[in-house]
């Protein structure tokens, strides 16, 4: 394999995780070099030492992210309150299944069930939810979550992947959030006035390391950028999730009848391969610290990448979902009553304390640059198109 001469970066080296780096280095060692994308995989997933796999506290104020359910509860209760209508849309089926893949802290799961168990009975005794988790720290912590208003988990159970579940046995719900963008990516660089497509490999020398273009590790790239019809900027970094397809056709195949629900950052592909975005997207986060280094405090930074979410629907597509509609998180919360469950807490005479936490919390949901920019693709099989009261129009 023949490598381009001048490296993309070169970065020294972390002493925060030399177990995780040895192993990184031994992959390099064997085969020269290794895909930025195995790379990003071992940091995060390595079954003993990778991000998510460790003790360490990764989501909330004391992590190193804070996603939705972490804000506030209330996130969780409009979401169970877009289940409830889509098991009134699917026949009112026993049991309604929710699969969460990826559930983080477990809260969204939480939120949801106590929400039903209090404002809806018929549905929550329909509710079967399953919480798909490949870190057994993080589903540890999980069911200590779940079990604040499930006491006996009479609800709730673990899978550790979503090939544990048969095909087509789910009648129900498969949702995740904010789980696609932390797949690991591909880092592509357009080159040359031949617009000739390079990929982006780590290597190691000299106590540092280093990242250079070579070919594309697989013929699934060129034909990723082909489908677009367009490739990222020239000289421009991009990534590309192709774990995402296998994903989607994973969940697609498990699903019997039922709705997808993926909140996610991202957006459509012509912009996330613009010309402008030289960098790409790809970001790390520790202690809510965002950094543009992947080789900083190995196995100990979160690392992400924006979706591409015409791909993801092209694929979703492909493997008979049907596209129900694509809106911000705003949006969506906002359809779905944000505002009234604020009215309501002034109304019920809260605390104080508790009204102005409610109040923060949706201020923060809905912030346009941030949370509120979340996008949530809602999607179908074997229910037809039927009107969602999270895609009404505000």
């Amino acid at each position: 394999m023949s490598y381009d001469p001048a490296p993309i970066g070169d970065f020294p080296s972390t002493t925060e995780n030399e177990a995780l780096k040895d192993i990184i280095r031994q992959r390099i060692a064997a085969a020269g070099a290794i895909t930025f994308r195995e790379f990003m995989a071992l940091a995060l997933y390595h079954p003993r030492h990778g991000y998510y796999c460790s003790a360490r506290q990764k989501m909330g104020r004391e992590g190193d992210y804070l996603t939705s359910p972490e804000v506030h509860p209330v996130f969780g209760w409009l979401v169970g309150k877009q289940l409830a209508q889509m098991w009134e849309l699917s026949g009112r089926p026993q049991p309604f299944t929710i699969v969460e893949m990826g559930p983080g802290s477990g809260a969204l799961a939480r939120d949801i069930i106590d929400w039903s168990r209090r404002h809806a009975p018929e549905f929550f005794a329909a509710l079967e939810y399953r919480l798909v988790e490949v870190s057994d720290v993080l589903a540890a912590r999980q069911q200590r979550s779940v079990q604040e208003v499930d006491e006996r988990l009479e609800k709730a159970a673990w899978l550790p992947s979503l090939e544990a579940i048969p095909e087509s046995s789910v009648v129900g719900c498969m949702l995740s959030n904010e789980l696609v963008d932390a797949f690991p990516v591909h880092r592509v660089s357009v080159r040359g006035a031949r617009h000739r497509l390079r990929e982006l490999y780590v290597t190691w020398r000299h106590g540092r390391f280093r990242e250079r273009l070579g070919p594309p590790s697989t013929r699934a790239l060129r034909r990723y950028f082909r489908r677009l019809g367009l490739l990222p900027g020239t000289g421009c970094l991009a990534e590309v999730n192709l774990d995402a397809f296998d994903w989607v056709k994973t969940v697609a195949r498990v699903l019997s009848r039922g709705f997808v629900i993926t909140f996610d950052y991202g957006g459509p592909a012509d912009q996330l391969y613009a010309p402008w975005r030289r960098q790409g997207t790809l970001l790390c986060f520790y202690q809510h610290n965002p950094s543009a280094d992947p080789y900083a405090r190995i196995g100990r930074q979160d690392m992400t990448s924006h979706v591409d979410f015409t791909s993801l629907v092209q694929a979703a597509q492909a493997a008979g979902l049907e596209t129900l509609g694509l809106t911000s998180q705003a949006r969506f919360l906002t359809a779905m009553g944000i505002g009234g469950a604020l009215a309501r807490a002034a109304q019920d005479e809260l605390p104080l304390e508790e009204y102005f936490a409610r109040r923060r919390g949706v201020n923060e949901l809905l912030d346009p640059a941030g949370l509120g920019r979340v996008q949530v693709l809602i999607q179908s099989k074997g229910i037809g198109a039927p009107q969602l009261l999270g895609l009404l129009p505000g």
